[in-house]
């Protein structure tokens, strides 16, 4: 049986909207997340929708000087067990393919980085109706 949370802690669904490096939004995101947590609140998912599936790319590489974003996301998912969501359409519209896609697809190879999933939309609504509140961070195009 899920705990209530006290009427102070607050749970979140936080929607990134922005693809790292071109935008401040999977930045922004973490930061607030952190904060959050460290405060004693929830997130209950985070959702990549749009521009924003490129967060959970187990290609990208930037520099070394560079803080790498998709490597920094999934470390604070793992250690907090927070689900992170890519929508399907998003991911698949720009190369995002896991394993099932990968087979489904005949495709050479997947690149979905742990612990990362790509699901539907209905993922954004269960988060938008189990969570006290829903950010968004877009991409500011």
């Amino acid at each position: 049986m899920e705990q209530t949370p006290s009427p102070e802690t607050q749970s979140f669904t936080l929607v990134i909207t922005g693809a790292p490096y071109t935008s401040q939004s999977p930045q922004t995101a973490l930061g607030f997340a952190r904060a959050a947590v460290a405060a004693g609140h929830r997130i209950h998912r985070v959702f990549l929708y749009g521009d924003g599936v490129h967060l959970a790319s187990a290609l990208a590489t930037p520099p070394s000087d560079e803080t790498h974003w998709p490597r920094e996301w999934a470390s604070f998912l793992a250690e907090h067990k927070i689900p992170g969501v890519a929508c399907i359409a998003s991911a698949l519209r720009r190369g995002l393919i896991d394993q099932a896609e990968q087979a489904r697809y005949q495709l050479p190879a997947s690149n979905l980085r742990p612990p990362f999933e790509i699901a539907g939309l209905g993922e954004w609504v269960e988060g938008s109706l189990r969570s006290s509140r829903v950010l968004y961070f877009h991409g500011g195009d």
